[in-house]
C-alpha cells in the first residue's frame, strides 16, 4: 500500500507568535481555493532562522516571517526581488525546487491599509520605530508620493541603517529620539507606529496632529494600543494593524500558489472575502 504523501506545510516564524492571526488568514484561503496545505505559527528566536531552515523537508512550500527574522533571513536566501534589496528586509520566502526566494510583501500592506481607509496618497509621514518593518512603510509612504519622512526611534544607531534606504527612495529623512518631534513637520499626513505590541511610551501629539493626521499602528495585539484610543477620543482616523496584514498575507497567498508576485489567484474575490472574514475585518 503506498503511503500518502506529506501535505504541502507553510508557517509564520517569530518571537512572540502565539498571537499571530496569519494562521487564520492563510487557512480561510487555502479552503476556498481547495488546496489542502497545512499553515501553522512556529516560535524562532533570534538567532534560530539558519538552522530551522536546515531542517526543513521537501514538504515545506513557504514562510511568513515576522520580528526578529526580517534582516536575519537575508543572506539565507538564494535570490531575492529588488524590493527586498531596497528595504533591505524579507517577510515571505517561497521555496522551489530547494532554493529559497525572498519577497516583501509588508510594503503593499501598508499600502493596501491605507487604501482601505480611503488614503491614495501621501506628503509626510512619521514613523515610531527603526526596525525592518519601518523601512518597508518608507517603501510604501515612497509609493504613496511622499517626499518626507520623520523616524521617531527609541535607539538612533538603529535607525540610521534606515537612511540608504530613504535615499534609494529619494525620501528626505530625519531621525529624532522617541517623545522630540521635528517642528519642521508640523501636520504630517500620517503617523505609523511600527512598535510592537503592548509598547509604551510618552510622544506627545496634540489634538490637531490626532484630529487630522490619518494613524496606522502595525500592531493589532492588544487592541485598540493606546495610540488608537488617543486618536479616536478625538475623531481622528485610525487604520488597524490587522488591515496591513491582511494585504500583506493577501499578497503573500499569491506568491505561495502561483510562485509570483503578480500572480492572479483563481476565485480571488472570494479568496479575499474569506481572508476577510476570518479576521473580522
Amino acid at each position: 500500500m503506498t503511503a500518502a504523501a506529506a501535505p504541502t506545510r507553510l508557517a509564520v516564524l517569530g518571537s512572540p507568535i502565539a498571537h499571530s492571526k496569519s494562521p487564520a488568514l492563510h487557512a480561510a484561503a487555502y479552503t476556498v481555493l481547495g488546496l489542502d496545505w497545512e499553515y501553522s505559527a512556529i516560535d524562532v528566536a533570534d538567532g534560530g532562522l539558519a538552522p530551522f531552515l536546515e531542517g526543513l523537508d521537501a514538504s515545506w512550500r513557504g514562510l511568513s516571517l515576522t520580528m526578529p527574522l526580517k534582516r536575519e533571513v537575508l543572506p539565507l536566501l538564494g535570490e531575492r526581488t529588488p524590493l527586498v534589496d531596497v528595504v533591505g528586509a524579507a517577510n515571505t520566502v517561497l521555496i522551489e525546487a530547494g532554493i529559497r526566494r525572498g519577497f516583501n510583501t509588508d510594503v503593499a500592506g501598508v499600502v493596501g491599509a491605507f487604501a482601505d481607509a480611503g488614503v491614495t496618497s501621501l506628503d509626510d509621514v512619521q514613523i515610531l520605530g527603526a526596525g525592518a518593518t519601518a523601512a518597508s512603510v518608507l517603501a510604501a509612504a515612497s509609493q504613496l508620493g511622499a517626499t518626507r519622512a520623520l523616524v521617531s526611534a527609541r535607539t538612533l544607531d538603529k535607525a540610521e541603517a534606515l537612511r540608504p534606504v530613504a535615499q534609494a527612495l529619494n525620501l528626505d529623512l530625519t531621525i529624532r529620539p522617541i517623545g522630540v518631534m521635528d517642528r519642521s513637520m508640523i501636520i504630517p499626513s500620517a503617523v505609523v507606529s511600527t512598535l510592537p505590541g503592548g509598547t509604551s511610551i510618552e510622544v506627545p501629539y496634540a489634538e490637531p496632529i490626532r484630529a487630522e493626521a490619518v494613524l496606522l499602528d502595525v500592531a493589532y495585539d492588544p487592541w485598540p494600543s493606546a495610540l488608537a484610543t488617543s486618536w479616536s477620543s478625538v475623531g481622528g482616523t485610525v487604520v488597524s494593524g490587522l488591515q496591513m496584514l491582511l494585504h500583506q498575507a493577501i499578497a503573500q497567498v499569491r506568491i505561495f500558489v502561483t510562485g509570483r508576485e503578480d500572480g492572479e489567484l483563481p476565485q480571488e474575490t472570494a479568496v479575499v472575502a474569506a481572508m476577510r472574514s476570518a479576521v473580522a475585518l
